[in-house]
């Protein structure tokens, strides 16, 4: 009997609603505004879809005809989170539009093509012991296109997947190996590093024929040594870039087929059997 008492008194205020001017239009809104309530409230029991960009524009429409008063009672169904985040998006809309500039502005600095970034990673995978500053003089001198080393890094950075490190070559400790240099008499000689001290440039050329060409070079007798060492000396001073003399090559007459390349059309040639590999024109 209580229910349908509330339910008989409900009935009498709609009819006085409808009977009021704009009646019909509330009590339409307010139906409306309830039922998507009803959705809003179920959407975490996952048993009604979620609310489209057109349900929202409606509830809102409906907000509109609704009376204050009812307004109010109906507002509970929005969330906090829901208020802050649009109070957070007017906020920024409002600043974005105070302090943003009217005019053009310029454009930030391009960054390098595809076709040289390419470059710079083949390069690389080519040459895994080469690193950025090495990389960005070899482009320069090869194509002509001045390039920072932290350009290169960022590119690498990126784009390059360094493959796994293995292990020593297992041929410097095979059995094989080692009774040839004993056929040979070939001994190890041990000394200090650093001592004696000798001229301060020979001692960095040795270093770094030691580093580039000896340590990753096998040879078998004096005279496959002296090949080797002469094809690393035409690599050394006509294609590799030297950062002491602005990545240039030490030989101020290169080999006529070693001019400026273009970044879209080269090919690569190789150096001291393979070791090495510089980008050269097509």
């Amino acid at each position: 009997m209580r229910d349908l008492a509330v339910l008989f008194l409900h009935l009498l205020a709609t009819v006085a609603r409808l009977a009021g001017p704009g009646g019909a239009r509330s009590v339409v809104a307010e139906s409306v505004l309830v039922k998507h309530q009803l959705l809003i409230l179920n959407r975490s029991r996952k048993r009604s879809p979620n609310l489209r960009p057109s349900d929202r524009v409606v509830a809102g429409l409906c907000a509109i005809f609704v009376r204050p008063g009812r307004l109010i009672h109906s507002a509970i169904v929005f969330k906090p989170s829901t208020l802050l985040s649009l109070h957070r998006a007017l906020i920024q809309r409002k600043y974005r539009r105070l302090f943003s500039s009217t005019e053009p502005m310029k454009p930030g600095p391009k960054g390098p093509s595809q076709e040289v970034i390419a470059a710079v990673v083949d390069m690389k995978q080519r040459n895994p012991s080469w690193g950025c500053p090495r990389i960005a003089q070899q482009i320069t001198l090869a194509f002509g296109i001045p390039i920072d080393r932290n350009v290169v890094r960022r590119i690498l950075a990126a784009r390059y997947e360094p493959k796994p490190d293995s292990a020593d070559d297992p041929l410097y400790w095979f059995h094989q190996w080692q009774r040839n240099l004993r056929i040979l008499d070939v001994k190890e000689i041990k000394t200090v590093p650093y001592v004696p001290l000798s001229h301060p440039f020979v001692e960095r050329l040795i270093g770094t024929v030691r580093r580039e060409c000896l340590d990753r070079t096998m040879f078998w007798t004096g005279a496959d040594l002296e090949t080797k060492l002469f094809d690393f000396q035409r690599y050394y001073n006509g294609h590799r870039a030297h950062a002491g003399l602005d990545g240039r090559t030490p030989d101020p007459s290169p080999d006529p087929g070693c001019g400026c390349a273009n970044v879209s059309s080269y090919r690569w040639q190789l150096h001291c059997r393979g070791l090495y590999q510089t980008p050269m024109a097509a």
